[in-house]
């Protein structure tokens, strides 16, 4: 399994890096976009919707916003206000409660709720991304690597040190140990970046508050999507990346980091 999870970040790494960082127009749009439009089929499986056409249609109902958000965005740039990222973190703190209160109290599992969760963990994390993308690339780039950071750090802490379950109802494999490796290692992360950017002491510390509240807030989107698979009695979303699941399993994680760390970018005015 780390094998196979091993190769298949080796490839797409350079494709993310390629359309994160490359000049050529609309490349990240149309990778970002295409991923939500399969994180939104892979949506329609958890909320077990039988008739395919049922899925098709909301499938392409995402789909044409995606199309029309794309063309209205000129070189990629969404500008959207800070109450609607407000409002996307506020929920973030209702689904904190649901994976606390997991399996006793679960009022999301209506079949009118699910595709309106299904909206809003996809489509603000799209607008984030896209809007960090135009705002700057580099700390676009320093999200991904917090995300990444903090899941690599709980994975092999997990292994070495895991003793105490962090959310075992919700899931069993993640480890208090985890989760404090991965803030090790994104904490190193930060103080390089305030080292190499000279940041002042008050400019540093609420950098370094963002970034930890990121971090945090990557872990909740990873146990939500856990919460919801095991609702939905499956381990991964889908089969498209070997070793790791489906698109929302490798984006889970961003599904809440990337709305609260461009509200924090936003009320901050940037660094």
């Amino acid at each position: 399994m780390l094998k196979q999870r091993i190769l298949t970040a080796l490839v797409l790494l350079p494709i993310v890096f390629w359309c994160v960082l490359g000049n050529t127009p609309y490349a990240f749009l149309l990778f970002s976009g295409s991923l939500l439009i399969v994180g939104a089929w892979e949506w329609t499986g958890l909320m077990v919707w039988n008739p395919l056409w049922q899925r098709l249609l909301y499938v392409a109902g995402v789909a044409v916003s995606v199309g029309c958000v794309g063309a209205g965005s000129g070189n990629g740039v969404v500008h959207f206000s800070v109450f609607w990222f407000a409002g996307s973190a506020l929920l973030w703190g209702g689904a904190l409660l649901q994976v606390i209160q997991y399996p006793q109290h679960a009022p999301w599992k209506n079949q009118w709720i699910m595709p309106l969760i299904g909206l809003w963990l996809l489509f603000p994390t799209w607008l984030a991304l896209l809007m960090l993308k135009g705002l700057s690339t580099g700390w676009l780039v320093y999200l991904f690597l917090l995300v990444w950071g903090a899941d690599t750090g709980a994975y092999f802490a997990g292994r070495r040190f895991g003793r105490h379950k962090l959310a075992p109802q919700v899931s069993p494999g993640k480890t208090v140990e985890g989760l404090f490796g991965g803030l090790l290692l994104t904490t190193v992360l930060e103080l390089l970046v305030v080292w190499q950017r000279h940041m002042p002491l008050p400019h540093a510390l609420l950098f370094l508050a963002l970034s930890m509240v990121t971090v945090l807030a990557s872990v909740l989107g990873d146990l939500c999507e856990s919460m919801i698979k095991r609702s939905a009695g499956v381990k991964d979303s889908g089969r498209i990346f070997p070793g790791h699941g489906g698109v929302l399993d490798r984006i889970d994680s961003l599904t809440a980091a990337a709305p609260v760390y461009l509200l924090g970018w936003m009320l901050l005015g940037g660094f």
